[in-house]
């Protein structure tokens, strides 16, 4: 801490913020305005002694309501969990309350966190802070716009086919998908699969840098999450200064042909026209990940049925539509369809592989579509293509999910709708930290041109909504 701002004060700004706009976005469903008190007036008499707790001494710090927190309601996005209070924090969450960093509040997430459009029949629906009748994205909605509106400084989200990189996308922040394995996950249900990661998000390249570096494995390997290795999690905050002029970045606009809308493909070749004013290379590249989807949706079903089959028969009809069709799905495939997909997986990996040897990193669109009404699950038609399911929309995500590759949700301005857009910034497997550092010079390049620089939310227009975000309806019929 630079001492210009007590925690005490940061705090109280962001409480003030919370007040003054989550009525009007719904992103913060429980908060924590006492015991953050508390906690805060304990940072500052530390640091008056000319000490520091950690890293993250005395920041507000938003947990998605998926992460546990020990005394604090946790519920899931679920009417089933509404009053369920943790007796102990989630791994990730204990590890920010040890670095100094406050729980400021939990933020809301569709049921179970299954989905991108964050709403659920608990607390309703998150709406976007450029738009509130828009989505928000998900499963991290409420995280992304607690960043985006400053009822935070950082937050934590989670990541299966693109739950961190949708919201920061939709909301103009920095979502970040570390290399599975940075972050442990002590309740992964799946002992070796690239999908449930946990990881930060914030505003900025350097303070998500800052956030991985406390909640990413230390040490020994961690007890409960086979896939975690030990690494040197301090470094990850310690980015290298890279000269934009000597980057070799390539880019593609769909991944090797999945679905993205035209709207999004012309606002991407301007994003483009903008880094290649910025770096030593930037030139398209062959990729081949178009059979990704596929892959996903075999993938995704074994794990939901993994994570689910004990519960599957205590399910009430409105449980979560978008868990219900993977599970039922899953159910009518094969074992040999899962067995390809899983060989399918191994090809795209050693593909993917190969091109990023030669690149710093590869660019793509973060989402296929700009926002849309949060009234919808998901988009239903896109460029006159009917979407077959709540994941066929999300393969620029999901398709990196698949191969496990870190990838960072970049904020890239405002799409011809006015809403924001985001970049993909994918990075080599194991290089979480070259990455970030890559990330964050093409986030100066970006923040210099007006048409890519970070949006901001007008608050005041937030402050006039009237729209309704607990009157869900059919949205999840």
């Amino acid at each position: 801490m630079t001492g210009e701002l007590s925690s005490v004060e940061l705090l109280d700004a962001c409480l003030a913020r919370i007040e003054a706009v989550d009525p009007n976005v719904n992103a913060m469903v429980t908060r924590v305005a006492e015991r953050a008190r508390d906690e805060a007036a304990a940072a500052d008499r530390v640091a008056a002694r000319g000490r520091s707790i950690g890293p993250l001494h005395g920041l507000p710090v938003a947990i998605k309501d998926l992460q546990a927190t020990e005394g604090v309601r946790t519920t899931l996005g679920s009417a089933e969990f509404a009053d369920h209070v943790p007796e102990a924090d989630a791994a990730i969450v204990a590890k920010i309350r040890a670095a100094g960093g406050i729980v400021v509040g939990k933020t809301n997430i569709p049921e179970r966190s299954i989905g991108a459009n964050t709403v659920n029949r608990l607390f309703g629906a998150t709406g976007n802070p450029f738009d509130p009748t828009r989505t928000c994205g998900g499963s991290s909605g409420g995280s992304a716009v607690a960043l985006a509106t400053g009822m935070a400084p950082l937050a934590t989200g989670s990541d299966h086919g693109g739950s961190l990189r949708i919201p920061a996308c939709f909301c103009g922040v920095v979502g970040y998908r570390a290399t599975p394995g940075v972050v442990p996950f002590e309740e992964r249900t799946t002992p070796q699969t690239f999908y449930s990661v946990q990881g930060p998000m914030a505003r900025t390249v350097d303070d998500v840098a800052l956030l991985l570096s406390v909640v990413a494995q230390r040490g020994s390997r961690a007890p409960r999450d086979p896939m975690a290795y030990p690494l040197d999690a301090a470094r990850l905050a310690e980015l290298m200064p890279t000269d934009p002029g000597r980057l070799r970045i390539g880019w593609s606009e769909d991944l090797g042909g999945v679905l993205v809308s035209e709207p999004v493909r012309r606002a991407f070749r301007q994003r483009i026209e903008v880094l290649e004013r910025t770096v030593g290379l930037c030139e398209p590249v062959e990729v081949d990940l178009a059979d990704a989807i596929d892959v996903d949706w075999r993938l995704r079903q074994d794990v939901f049925v993994t994570q689910y089959h004990a519960e599957v028969d205590g399910w009430d009809p409105g449980f979560n539509p978008n868990v219900r069709a993977t599970y039922d799905s899953a159910l009518a495939t094969s074992m040999e369809a899962i067995a390809r997909a899983r060989r399918q997986q191994q090809e795209l990996i050693h593909r993917f592989q190969a091109l990023t040897d030669e690149y710093d990193a590869i660019v793509c669109p973060g989402v296929s579509v700009s926002p849309f009404p949060w009234t919808e699950l998901f988009p239903r038609v896109i460029d006159g293509e009917p979407v077959d399911n709540y994941m066929a929309w999300l393969t620029l995500t999901a398709a990196i999910t698949v191969i496990g590759h870190p990838v960072v949700a970049l904020p890239a301005g405002l799409d011809e709708f006015g809403l924001p857009l985001g970049l993909q910034v994918i990075g080599r497997t194991y290089a979480d930290r070259r990455l970030l550092s890559v990330a964050r010079a093409l986030e100066e390049g970006l923040a210099a041109d007006p048409l890519t620089a970070r949006p901001v939310p007008d608050l005041d227009a937030l402050a006039a909504s009237t729209v309704d975000l607990t009157a869900v309806g059919d949205t999840l019929g």
